[in-house]
């Protein structure tokens, strides 16, 4: 599909250029290049202006954070030149910032000429760069723009042969894109061309991702006999002993790991993970969470902590099923159009976990304590959004938080809330509590206290299972307690009675 910016740029380009202001031209080039990388009448412009220029290299430099569309002009200006090697990984950075973007579907990039001639280690580490940045498996609307880079992959393969590198780092990236067969039969010509620890990693996953699971485990295995002190394959071989259904063998290997380093950020969250199949305490996760808040910096970015708490009631979202009645806003006042436009900027039914939605929730710390509390109503305009009262809640949060937790404001309202019978307020703002228990320790004996008592009210009534979902998302929940919230779980659900109605309190603004 054409752009009409990369027109606008391109007709300007033009004119710079036949006025001779080659500097402009450039720009406007690099620019239209951006919108639409692949647009014949760009490349053919761009062609001029390096016959104009001397190659027009100068033009598109390279210093610190240069625009993408200058990092494509200059690769295709390489490849004109006849250095197409030197183009390839530019392009790579390209992709590696938009990976949706069509930067290599240009006719030089799936030349055999190039794979045959670009050095193989350059490109298995280009490829390796790449499989880095685009994530694994690659976004769904990336996977045709980056088939391109493993058509070089496929001609590099067929002029050097059995090179153990190339062929290890091309099955990473035909895995990401899908093509499981060919990462298989690459990762293994690797493994058997030049044996390594890499070599059976990349193996182990290829198998993975083939669900040949008991092969992927032999090769894990290897992998770390190898190399006895990588743990984060001891990460990958507890992880496919898992989905092996050998749970206990599993948690062996990560207690193995633990062991030699308490803090090693891979065993830590598959650790986590699996201690919380196995059981289904969520304090596991908890756990999780605090050690993800105390090291920000770790060096692998991980979604164990999201995978556990999706489609979990309140961990992942809004639980599914009856819904209780509405309450009504204990402040009789309106919230304005802002902060109304604010909710619905966040407002949804689902969120990561619940740390995450704590986050999520920080921009309402710019609506007013009473404009939160009146939106509990669901005021026109946000009747329709999902979970209202909970983001409502959750900014009440950020709402006096220097203050100590067991004297603050925030709790003293949320706790307020929690009069009269269970409704959608009610279970609101026992989720933002159980919300601030996962984000501040300090607040968690609290917090478990409140649950439980409020799980003990309703134990024997009707709302009881709604007060059960959330109890069983509380951090540091007393045994007893969580047996019981189990327990009302596991009762087949009944339509929910209708409670009264939450009586409206004046809010005086000073």
């Amino acid at each position: 599909m054409e752009s009409p910016s990369a027109r606008r740029d391109l007709a300007l380009a033009r004119a710079a250029l036949d006025a001779g202001d080659l500097t402009d031209a450039a720009g406007h080039l690099a620019t239209a290049l951006a919108h639409a990388p692949t647009l014949p009448e760009t490349h053919e412009l761009l062609s001029r202006l390096a016959a104009r220029s001397g190659g027009a290299l100068d033009l598109f430099p390279l210093e610190p954070h240069p625009p993408v569309g200058r990092i494509v002009a200059r690769a295709h200006l390489l490849a004109a030149a006849g250095r197409p090697e030197d183009g390839l990984p530019l392009l790579v950075a390209a992709s590696g910032q938009t990976p949706t973007a069509d930067w290599a579907g240009v006719p030089w990039v799936q030349e055999p000429a190039l794979g045959a001639r670009i050095e193989p280690g350059l490109l298995a580490r280009t490829v390796m760069r790449l499989c880095t940045t685009v994530g694994d498996p690659a976004p769904a609307d990336a996977v045709t723009a980056l088939r391109p880079y493993l058509a070089v992959v496929r001609h590099a393969i067929a002029a050097h042969g059995e090179h153990a590198m190339l062929l290890g780092a091309g099955s990473a990236l035909a895995r990401r894109l899908g093509e499981v067969r060919v990462a298989v039969d690459w990762a293994g010509r690797g493994a058997r061309s030049q044996p390594s620890k890499l070599g059976e990693i990349w193996l182990g996953y290829a198998y993975r991702s083939a669900g040949r699971m008991p092969e992927a485990l032999a090769a894990l295995r290897r992998a770390v006999a190898y190399d006895p002190d990588d743990l984060s394959v001891y990460a990958d071989v507890a992880a496919t002993l898992a989905d092996l259904g050998r749970l206990d063998e599993a948690l062996r290997w990560t207690e193995l790991a633990l062991e030699r380093d308490p803090a090693f950020d891979c065993v830590v969250h598959t650790a986590h993970r699996l201690r919380y199949r196995a059981d289904g305490e969520v304090d596991h996760l908890v756990a999780l969470a605090d050690f993800i808040r105390d090291h920000p910096d770790d060096a692998h970015e991980h979604t164990d902590l999201e995978e556990c708490c999706r489609n979990t009631p309140w961990l992942g979202g809004l639980p599914a099923g009856p819904e209780l009645i509405a309450g009504r806003a204990p402040v009789n006042a309106e919230p304005s159009a802002d902060a109304v436009r604010r909710l619905l900027r966040i407002a949804d039914g689902s969120w990561a976990h619940p740390p995450a939605a704590y986050d999520r929730a920080l921009g309402l710390v710019l609506v007013e304590p009473w404009e939160l509390l009146a939106m509990l109503a669901r005021p026109a305009g946000a009747a329709e959004a999902a979970g209202t009262e909970v983001w409502a809640c959750l900014g009440l949060l950020h709402h006096g938080s220097e203050e100590p937790w067991l004297d603050s404001s925030r709790r003293r309202l949320l706790l307020g809330l929690l009069e009269g019978d269970v409704d959608r307020v009610t279970q609101a703002a026992l989720f933002a509590l159980i919300t601030y228990a996962w984000v501040d320790p300090e607040a968690r004996d609290d917090v478990s206290a409140v649950v439980a008592g409020r799980l003990a009210e309703v134990a024997s009534g009707p709302q009881a299972r709604a007060v059960a979902e959330l109890a069983l998302a509380t951090p540091g929940l007393d045994r007893p307690t969580r047996e019981l919230a189990a327990a009302t779980i596991r009762v087949p659900a009944v339509p929910r009675q209708r409670g009264r109605g939450r009586s409206l309190l004046r809010w005086r603004r000073e």
